[in-house]
């Protein structure tokens, strides 16, 4: 679940959350629908009627949209990946399915479950319309959702990433060079290429007048674009990272305290003198607790002179600890999936280091020197 987020249910054990954006495009789905779509298709209904179908109309819509995330994650599962959350925001919904799936195969079933699940619910809704046809506001509502779940189901299967359809082809792809790099690095510049395509489809529509649409989708491209892009990105991060350990980027000079200081003395000497922004707290000599900035500035500061870091830190069996043979993507998506800057590397029960994403970042930065070196001029000197 996202910081972002508020939760609302639990489903199969998986965590259902609402973004803010989602309050913002249900507000705006409603809108539309009950100043445009309903008064177009049903003129004799009153003012009220408009509003009300479309709220119900724009929940149902994302009850059809979790569904779909359902789908994915229900596959996931079963293919033993696990599923740490499904968020509702503005462009739909996401799923944060944890890790890569282990073959082809199961990328494939992961990501056509859900378009498969749209397009039966497309199906289910058009065979809903004859039995609700007499009852005019379920049959508009039948009739939108049978619509909107197949439009759904379609445009997910257009094979760009991160789209459905972009993990389908990854997944072919994958089954046929045996490469998860090569087949997403692939996926995903199809995908920039249909981003790219939207935006310009979307230049056009506003060209001819129609801003709203032309907006619109000059957006989704743009989204599209975006996410296709850090994926080509984070396949290359991820191919530098990969075969390298924490113990080769970890700091072994990690700074200490006891849990008796007073937490004024801790900012004085070690936040503000030495930049440290995590600490490690020890008590007769063992490490019992991890302190950070953060936790230090959620305690008011006329209170600093007082508290001591015991009352502040997040005691070690809480703390989420790495090997020294983790390898640092895997570290790093760690840290992204905590939302901490910070994990310290631990034998035995003996702190070895503190990895920190700046010390992934500055050895991945060496990396790319290693991989592309500049050009030394043959006198030595620097240009």
């Amino acid at each position: 679940m996202t910081r972002h987020s508020i939760p609302v249910a639990r489903i199969f054990g998986i965590s259902i959350g609402l973004d803010y954006s989602w309050f913002l495009i249900f507000v705006l789905f409603t809108w539309a629908l009950a100043s445009s779509y309903y008064p177009a298709a049903y003129p004799t209904w009153s003012h009220t009627e408009y509003w009300i179908m479309g709220a119900i109309t724009a929940l149902a819509l994302f009850v059809c949209v979790l569904l779909h995330e359902l789908g994915h994650s229900v596959v996931a599962l079963r293919y033993q990946i696990p599923v740490r959350s499904i968020t509702l925001f503005i462009f739909g919904g996401v799923s944060q399915i944890e890790g890569e799936s282990h073959s082809a195969a199961a990328e494939f079933w992961i990501a056509i479950a859900g378009p498969a699940v749209s397009g039966a619910l497309a199906v289910v809704f058009t065979l809903l319309r004859p039995a609700v046809a007499a009852v005019s506001p379920l049959s508009a509502l039948t009739t939108y959702l049978a619509y909107i779940n197949g439009a759904l189901a379609v445009f997910n299967l257009i094979p760009g990433f991160p789209l459905d359809g972009g993990r389908v082809l990854r997944a072919i792809l994958w089954s046929t060079t045996h490469s998860l790099r090569k087949a997403t690095l692939v996926a995903a510049t199809v995908g920039r290429f249909i981003g790219f395509v939207f935006i310009v489809w979307g230049a056009t529509q506003i060209l001819a007048g129609q801003l709203g649409n032309g907006l619109w989708i000059a957006f989704i491209g743009w989204f599209l674009e975006n996410a296709a892009s850090a994926q080509v990105q984070q396949q290359v991060v991820g191919s530098l990272l990969a075969g390298h350990t924490a113990s080769e980027a970890m700091n072994p000079h990690y700074v200490s305290t006891t849990t008796t200081t007073r937490l004024q003395d801790l900012v004085d000497r070690h936040i503000l003198g030495s930049g440290s922004r995590a600490v490690v707290v020890t008590q007769d000599g063992e490490p019992v607790g991890l302190v950070t900035v953060h936790q230090v500035a959620a305690v008011p500061r006329d209170r600093w002179p007082t508290s001591t870091v015991a009352d502040a830190m997040t005691p070690i069996a809480r703390v989420k600890r790495i090997k020294p043979t983790t390898g640092l993507w895997e570290a790093m998506t760690e840290m992204d999936h905590d939302g901490v800057n910070q994990l310290p590397v631990t034998e035995d029960g003996r702190i070895l280091g503190m990895l920190t994403r700046a010390d992934v970042i500055s050895y991945l930065r060496t990396l790319q020197e290693l991989a592309h070196p500049r050009q030394i001029p043959p006198d030595g000197g620097s240009r």
